[in-house]
């Protein structure tokens, strides 16, 4: 299975921000929404994305005068990403090597949705039914 394919079970919504808000405003969106990460845009193109770890981080530094700053200040700017054709093994991988839970997904330079650590545990535990299912199906038919 690939990237695509969980998106499109997932469904086609993309909660972003566009450049120039604050960390307050981030940190809202990401509690009213209940998510984790947000990408950041810039007139609709990718810049970066701010993490629930990114606001932490911030406030730990400054306070809570981190909040009123602009989130291009926080942001993470070298943005991991992947395409709707990448494999879910690889995806998993590189989760796990860079240690990062949540990868907007890119068609070209266009932002087409965004792959959770619990998206990608939830394929995996759905795989793995349906893979029990069949091997209870197989054996019973021995």
């Amino acid at each position: 299975m690939n990237v695509g394919q969980i998106l499109s079970q997932k469904g086609g919504e993309i909660i972003a921000m566009e450049q120039g808000c604050t960390v307050l405003e981030v940190a809202k969106l990401l509690g009213e929404r209940r998510i984790g990460a947000i990408p950041i845009t810039d007139k609709g193109k990718l810049c970066g994305i701010m993490s629930e770890r990114d606001v932490v981080r911030g406030i730990a530094i400054r306070g809570g005068a981190a909040l009123a700053d602009d989130v291009s200040s926080l942001m993470t700017r070298a943005v991991i990403t992947c395409t709707k054709d990448d494999t879910v093994y690889d995806l998993m991988k590189m989760m796990t090597e860079r240690r990062i839970r949540h990868v907007p997904v890119l068609d070209g330079s266009k932002l087409v949705g965004m792959i959770s650590i619990g998206d990608v545990v939830k394929h995996r535990m759905e795989e793995a039914a349906r893979e029990n299912e069949a091997l209870k199906d197989y054996i019973g038919q021995a």
